[in-house]
């Protein structure tokens, strides 16, 4: 798995995320100086992840690679001249959404490995909507602030007796008592952060709940913005409609969506929902 292919295409695939994450004005100002075919071309690069990981996998097939090397481009064409949450963009966020939730790509990938779909999609939209595009409000800024630290421990607070009572009475919860060393608490919360929590809630506040907020208004979004996260879990964790998971995701969509609200903070929202993911995974799954 740890092989040097699959290194170097971590690297690549991760480079897009970190930079918009970590530099984000300076990821933006370059994709805005290239020409414009340039700029439409240029996702193309995202192709490179899976050469490298199915070659060495011995899965590599030309449909896959012209899927990797054309869907970023259509992102890009169809969000540049996009009117701002008009149907490109709930276009664009229906087939990311949807190719990630349910596998749509993932036969591309050898076993074990398809998590690089997931960042190679979040990879199309960043660059469609944050470098390309520059859609204001995302809040997608790493960069943390003891705010950040705050909103997002708060939000967790105030979920939590919700997540208890549902999630025992429903028999979702299961308690155990577990010891975990600091390390491994660390690693569960460090790896929760990066790539589930601010992956998910890049997607669903910065971009969606952003989106539909100029179009219903702060709580009707906050609401339907919950509401989608929560069916985005609908096949995790069981062969048929996991609706137990729906409705705790759905619940703790709100307090995630408040958190990202209040100071559009991508960060916040994912401190918030790492938080939930890591204390669930460890102590009562």
């Amino acid at each position: 798995m740890f092989t040097l292919a699959n290194t170097i295409a971590a690297l690549l695939a991760l480079t897009p995320f970190l930079a918009a994450a970590f530099f984000p004005q300076w990821a933006a100002g370059r994709a805005r100086s290239l020409s414009l075919p340039a700029q439409l071309l240029s996702p193309a690069v995202l192709c490179l992840p899976y050469v490298l990981v199915a070659a060495a996998g011995g899965v590599f097939r030309w449909d896959w690679f012209a899927l990797y090397a054309l869907l970023p481009v259509a992102v890009a064409a169809l969000l540049r001249k996009a009117e701002i949450a008009g149907w490109r963009d709930f276009l664009v966020l229906a087939i990311l959404g949807l190719a990630v939730d349910l596998r749509w790509f993932e036969g591309a990938w050898p076993a074990r490995l398809a998590i690089f779909n997931k960042v190679l999609l979040l990879d199309a939209g960043i660059y469609g909507y944050i470098a390309l595009r520059q859609l204001e409000g995302t809040g997608f800024d790493l960069r943390l602030r003891f705010r950040d630290v705050v909103t997002g421990l708060r939000e967790l607070a105030l979920y939590t007796p919700f997540a208890l009572v549902l999630g025992l009475s429903l028999g979702f919860l299961h308690p155990h008592i577990s010891w975990p060393g600091v390390t491994q608490i660390a690693g569960a919360w460090i790896f929760t952060f990066f790539f589930i929590a601010v992956p998910e809630e890049l997607f669903f506040r910065g971009w969606i709940q952003n989106l539909l907020e100029r179009r219903m208004g702060r709580t009707p979004s906050l609401l339907l913005t919950a509401i989608l996260f929560g069916l985005s879990h609908f096949n995790k964790r069981a062969a048929h409609f996991n609706w137990r998971y729906v409705l705790l995701a759905a619940v703790a969509g709100v307090f995630y969506g408040r958190a990202w609200r209040r100071d559009r903070r991508v960060g916040a929202a994912a401190i918030a929902h790492a938080s939930v993911d890591a204390i669930w995974s460890l102590w009562l799954r």
